[in-house]
């Protein structure tokens, strides 16, 4: 399975009222159609404060939304934008979005969603590594040693790891340089509110996880999001 997230920025000018009813309303109904698409989410941006970060915050980014689709596989998600079912897609895109960059990830779940039935809020990150530290080394501090810091963390509802395998700014099939799109991994994080969140990253263990981040991540730039499934 392929996740593509799209990063979003609004159309200059455009509320972000505006900019969510276009997408939920106009835009949302036509990516839906894509052939082979397996899940569509939208991600609304609710608050861009970096909350319990200590890490500083990517100066690049200041998204309105992030779109989730999910494909068999590379080429499901190639041939979904290469087809005819895609041009009015990219024509609307103009009426509200100022730019999009898109990533290409694997997903792990590592802490799988357990909500109880109960109310939950969700948090996106965009991990950036150091420039010091390989592809390779961020997979392996990411996915192997970060990972087992937070399967200790209590209270978490679910934690998952994208980790980027390809970048996309401009053209949808073409490849785009790291510099483009620089982002290394989206988390996915969900609580059960802000009070419980705020309560967990005073704990020792959060701490901990933190100075860990240090040794292979340059920026951390955190979200909440309100999400909307489409698929």
């Amino acid at each position: 399975m392929i996740t593509r997230f799209g990063l979003l920025t609004r159309k200059s000018g455009l509320s972000p009222e505006d900019f969510n009813a276009h997408w939920e309303k106009s835009h949302g109904p036509m990516a839906a159609k894509f052939p082979g698409l397996r899940a569509y989410f939208q991600h609304v941006v609710t608050n861009k404060d970096q909350f319990g970060i200590s890490h500083a915050r990517g100066s690049e980014w200041d998204l309105d939304g992030f779109s989730e689709l999910h494909f068999d596989d590379m080429q499901a998600m190639l041939d979904a934008v290469s087809g005819e079912v895609f041009a009015p897609t990219l024509v609307d895109e103009e009426a509200f979005l100022e730019d999009v960059q898109l990533v290409a990830c694997e997903k792990h779940k590592v802490v799988p969603m357990d909500f109880d039935g109960g109310p939950f809020i969700k948090r996106m990150t965009l991990l950036k590594r150091r420039p010091d530290v390989t592809p390779e080394q961020f997979r392996h501090e990411w996915l192997d040693t970060h990972a087992d810091f937070v399967r200790r963390w209590p209270n978490v509802l679910g934690y998952h790891q994208n980790i980027v395998v390809d970048r996309y700014h401009g053209s949808r099939t073409e490849r785009a340089p790291y510099s483009a799109v620089p982002v290394d991994g989206i988390v996915e994080f969900w609580f059960r509110d802000t009070e419980a969140a705020a309560e967990l990253y005073a704990t020792d263990i959060v701490t901990e996880t933190q100075e860990h981040a240090k040794v292979f991540l340059d920026t951390i730039t955190p979200y909440f999001v309100e999400t909307r499934q489409v698929v």
